[in-house]
């Protein structure tokens, strides 16, 4: 993605029918299928087409080319409600992106499935209806539905045992704005993995544009038009609403959960519902996104005792999305899979 484009989008932004199936005998499928309709919509009736597939992608000088070989399945019934898994376990963990991202979205993907399936876990990739430019027009409580449909069919369809939730950037927010939800899906999640939980308000507050958009959006949330289109200049990266610009870019918006000037009750008040699951922080110490005047140290010490104690891994010099520390990413992300993965757990599933 070029740096025009990184620019604009904010944090979030990284280095760039088929036949009905029966439900499987998961212990879960009881809760998943009883639960109300207005929490999230009925597992998908299209079964995972196990095609293999290849997402390639050129990387730098010399078209050096990326790929991944799995399954492409639909989880959901939107168009865009699609998931990439690597490897065949029963055991996944699942990564969401930032603004702008969907599949390959970071440096550390393709060795991170490897790392994965060597430990007999698979790594899924779902497109959720925020993905690439579809996040203006999106919510955290949209992503939110849409992680839980997800976890719903790899439990009903994969025989899920459980799975790990790993978020970049901004999907850092959508994770945790799921746990807050106590949707029935949300007991399959084993950890949380928060990569680059950086502030889009403090970021975008550098931009000369944000203080007079912010106004324009709060003007027309109180007039009734939270859904309807920015101005262009609010954000030439997608097409976003009053909402979601206000949301991303405002004091205590929904969005603003990982600020440096948000008092210790307030991050408790954003956070604290964590500390009963296990989580891990990996804080980039040379983050592009993070403020200059931001000290990292003390920030990611915060957040960390805000989510009642999670592990903190700070990679010195690594940037937003680890594109310069891609075995330091892999490294942690595994010994915190391998450690918390199945030890210390209450697991029903055994």
């Amino acid at each position: 993605m070029d740096t025009a484009l990184a620019a604009t989008a904010g944090p979030g932004t990284s280095s760039p029918t088929g036949s009905t199936t029966t439900s499987s005998s998961s212990w879960f499928s009881g809760i998943v299928r009883g639960r109300s309709a207005k929490s999230v919509a009925p597992p998908p009736t299209v079964a995972s087409s196990s095609v293999v597939a290849a997402i390639s992608e050129s990387v730098g000088k010399g078209s050096r080319k990326k790929q991944l070989k799995g399954a492409l399945f639909k989880y959901g019934s939107n168009p865009a409600q699609v998931a990439f898994k690597t490897g065949d376990f029963t055991q996944q963990v699942v990564f969401v992106g930032g603004l702008t991202d969907g599949l390959l979205a970071t440096e550390y993907i393709e060795p991170l499935s490897i790392a994965l399936e060597n430990n007999n876990w698979s790594l899924v990739q779902p497109l959720l209806s925020s993905s690439y430019i579809g996040y203006g027009t999106s919510s955290l409580e949209q992503d939110a539905l849409e992680i839980d449909q997800l976890i719903n069919y790899l439990i009903n369809n994969e025989n899920s045992e459980g799975v790990i939730l790993l978020g970049h950037s901004t999907g850092c927010q959508d994770i945790v704005h799921y746990m807050k939800t106590n949707f029935a899906c949300s007991k399959a999640v084993r950890g949380v993995i928060l990569q680059a939980p950086v502030s889009d308000r403090e970021y975008r507050a550098t931009l000369p544009e944000t203080p007079a958009m912010i106004d324009l959006a709060a003007k027309m949330i109180t007039e009734g038009k939270g859904n309807e289109l920015m101005p262009r200049e609010a954000d030439s990266a997608a097409p976003i609403t009053a909402y979601r610009y206000h949301s991303l870019c405002a004091y205590m918006g929904d969005d603003d959960m990982f600020s440096s000037d948000l008092s210790e009750d307030q991050l408790r008040q954003r956070l604290g519902h964590m500390a009963s699951t296990p989580c891990q922080v990996i804080f980039s110490m040379a983050d592009e996104y993070v403020p200059e005047y931001v000290d990292k140290k003390a920030l990611v010490d915060r957040l960390c005792r805000a989510l009642g104690g999670a592990e903190k891994v700070e990679v010195e010099w690594g940037n937003h999305s680890l594109s310069n520390r891609v075995q330091e990413a892999v490294q942690a992300i595994i010994d915190f899979v391998k450690r918390e993965g199945r030890s210390g757990w209450d697991d029903p599933w055994s």
